[in-house]
């Protein structure tokens, strides 16, 4: 099986699901939105943009089964299968906010080896194939190589169902807004890692996201030279949901801050 062959064919078959949801830009607001909870909502678009991407993703890979966002689809997760956000920043979109992006991860034996992330306003497409590296629109991409905190960027969102880390992130974000060049909330977990990928970012951290928020953009750090692991700093962490994502530096960085403070 050809990962960069199947990253190739996924990367065209999202091109009309991300115009199908940039023409919907701007037209789609709160009142065609339903709530799953205060902080998490969906629209027609999200439902429209999933069944599209389960059915040209089935057609690449009839064998693969699917974990996505919505749920339009049977949840299987055997040994080979997709990994759906069809509109991460959905809270954005319905805002009119453009930071919203499509993130899609193929996962065999339980490890990332495809990961795509296409930011759908800015058309922008990142891909990531396990052992060749990350690209940004076919071009090559690496991590930041700036090594000292004045300097990075920081990237985060906040964990509202989980609330044990709040406090620690709070004081964290504190200390970085003191000491680093600032610190952005964008609102899509995938653009950040995404960000990170490309060196925009040096390190984003967030708990309480999904599988879905998180399996393409890791593959995208990891394969860009950065590091990719849970808040205790297990690097062999697939999960997703309590992430930092980072250059070497900052890793070590942040994991030494908690190891202290957290």
């Amino acid at each position: 099986m050809s990962y960069l062959r199947i990253a190739d064919d996924v990367a065209k078959a999202i091109e009309p699901v991300a115009r199908y949801i940039h023409d919907a830009f701007g037209t789609i607001g709160l009142s065609h939105s339903d709530e799953k909870s205060r902080h998490s909502l969906f629209s027609e678009v999200d439902i429209g943009a999933e069944k599209q991407l389960v059915e040209v993703l089935h057609s690449i890979l009839p064998e693969a089964d699917f974990i996505t966002e919505e749920g339009t689809v049977s949840q299987q997760q055997s040994d080979c299968y997709w990994v759906i956000d069809p509109l991460d920043g959905t809270t954005n979109f319905l805002y009119g906010i453009p930071n919203v992006s499509i993130s899609i991860a193929l996962k065999v034996g339980g490890k990332a080896v495809m990961g795509i992330v296409h930011h759908v306003n800015r058309h922008d497409t990142y891909v990531a194939v396990k052992g060749h590296g990350a690209t940004k629109n076919n071009k090559a991409i690496h991590v930041s190589s700036r090594t000292t905190l004045e300097e990075a960027m920081i990237a985060t969102g906040f964990p509202y169902e989980v609330q044990p880390f709040l406090p620690t992130q709070l004081r964290l974000m504190e200390h970085f807004i003191y000491h680093s060049r600032g610190v952005r909330r964008l609102g899509s977990a995938a653009i950040d890692l995404a960000y990170v990928a490309e060196g925009v970012f040096d390190l984003y951290f967030e708990a309480g996201l999904n599988e879905w928020d998180t399996s393409a953009g890791m593959l995208l750090v990891r394969e860009a030279g950065g590091v990719c692991s849970d808040l205790g700093g297990d690097q062999d962490y697939e999960e997703g949901k309590n992430i930092i994502a980072a250059t070497p530096f900052m890793h070590r960085y942040v994991l030494d801050w908690l190891s202290r403070h957290g």
